[in-house]
């Protein structure tokens, strides 16, 4: 199917927020304000999606029923590494079409399934199969969990995702109890994902 100019596929271009602000019970030195802006940027420079949806490969003809349904993120497969038995945990899946071509696309956080603890959260953008019967695609990994940051409150409205991300100021702050935050959006704007980070409340 044709797909129309500025359409979501998983290029990458780089943009990079204000460091992030303590939670009001910690107050890391400049070390720690270093460590979570290096997280924060690597993140970010993930994040942007670019470019028409259209696959290298001919796609095979999607089911008309699949056509307009949103994707399913609990049928996608992830690029994560889980332990054994510890398999992808589909946290929060909201769907919106975000590029205003007529098909739902579906972003969703997704963490390893645990006994305890916080495992660190992925947010993914999901896109229709390719053919009828196979999963969803991933189209972009927006936050990677590799940077273990903890991800909530995420959102869709008229083209922009917005979610709170949750770090640490330090190696030694328990991974139960993050104390760094930030609330960071995504506009798809002129046929990309811009990434933006809102500001810290209290600051001017």
């Amino acid at each position: 199917m044709q797909q129309p100019a500025g359409s979501l596929r998983p290029d990458r271009a780089h943009s990079a927020p204000e460091p992030a602000e303590p939670l009001p019970h910690s107050r890391p030195g400049p070390v720690h304000w270093l460590v979570t802006a290096v997280a924060l940027a690597a993140v970010i420079a993930a994040a942007c999606v670019t470019g028409p949806r259209e696959d290298p490969a001919p796609a095979r003809a999607v089911a008309p029923a699949a056509a307009t349904r949103a994707p399913d993120a609990l049928a996608a497969r992830y690029p994560l590494e889980c332990g054994p038995g510890g398999g992808p945990d589909v946290v929060q899946q909201v769907t919106s079409d975000l590029d205003h071509d007529g098909r739902p696309e579906t972003v969703a956080v997704v963490r390893c399934r645990a006994g305890g603890g916080t495992p660190p959260s992925g947010v993914y953008l999901l896109a229709e199969p390719r053919a009828y019967g196979e999963p969803p695609r991933v189209l972009a990994t927006l936050v990677d969990p590799k940077e273990k940051m903890t991800v909530t409150g995420l959102t869709v409205t008229e083209g922009t995702v917005s979610a709170t991300l949750l770090g640490y100021s330090a190696p030694s702050v328990p991974r139960c109890c993050p104390d760094m935050q930030r609330t960071v959006e995504w506009h798809w704007k002129n046929g990309k994902f811009v990434l933006r980070a809102r500001p810290v409340a209290g600051s001017v």
